[in-house]
């Protein structure tokens, strides 16, 4: 069937509209499924592990499906109270010397416990500052986090001017860490949330942006 010319173009613009209003709902929601996706996944593993123990412990006629999720926040709330007392953890403790002793596993925990160490402050250790990184002879900088302030004071030497600098990937978990002189660094006034945002989203995700607006 062929079709007046000025009825194509009518027909290729409602449905150019059309796949921008679909794009638009798609990149809106994409974020909400994914949320969703992941904790209905931890919630799945929780029933998987901790509701077959109890279908193990329990007679089948006391079990109820979703008993294994109500047991993991029970847990973890347990233990996030029993961290108060010596007794857990000198307990806690114990269970991670003995992590610690099997070849790769303590190699994944310690990367593990490290991290949210890390992001919670655990011991004072934290990104102490947010910084571009001056590529030498290269008009291009990267956003960087500043882990070690005084290499000697960890025994890499190199002299007091020297730091060591995290340089997160954009859209994937990794990075690099460069030890490098300071005088390469720029101090950037953001905090580490809206840094790491920025990186990670390549720049989409921008100092100021409101995470309730609408995406634009």
């Amino acid at each position: 069937m062929n079709l007046h010319p000025k009825t194509k173009a009518s027909l290729k613009a409602t449905a150019a509209k059309l796949a921008g209003i679909f794009l638009t709902g798609l990149l809106a929601l994409l974020p909400i499924f994914i949320t969703i996706a992941v904790v209905l996944w931890l919630f799945q593993v929780a029933e998987s592990v901790l509701g077959g123990l109890l279908g193990v412990l329990l007679p089948s006629s006391l079990y109820l499906p979703g008993m294994g999720i109500v047991l993991a926040i029970a847990l973890i709330f347990l233990v996030g109270a029993g961290m108060q007392g010596l007794v857990v953890r000198q307990f806690l403790g114990w269970v991670e010397l003995a992590v610690n002793r099997i070849p790769l596993v303590k190699t994944v925990y310690g990367a593990v416990r490290d991290l949210t160490g890390l992001m919670s402050n655990k011991n004072g250790r934290k990104f102490s500052q947010v910084v571009t990184v001056q590529l030498p002879n290269l008009p291009m900088r990267l956003v960087g986090f500043i882990t070690i302030a005084d290499l000697a004071s960890v025994g890499l030497g190199g002299g007091d001017d020297e730091v060591a600098v995290y340089l997160p990937m954009s859209y994937q978990i990794g990075g690099y860490t460069l030890l490098l002189p300071r005088r390469y660094l720029t101090p950037l006034d953001m905090g580490f949330e809206e840094a790491m945002r920025f990186v990670i989203t390549a720049g989409l995700s921008r100092p100021g942006d409101s995470d309730e607006g609408a995406p634009r």
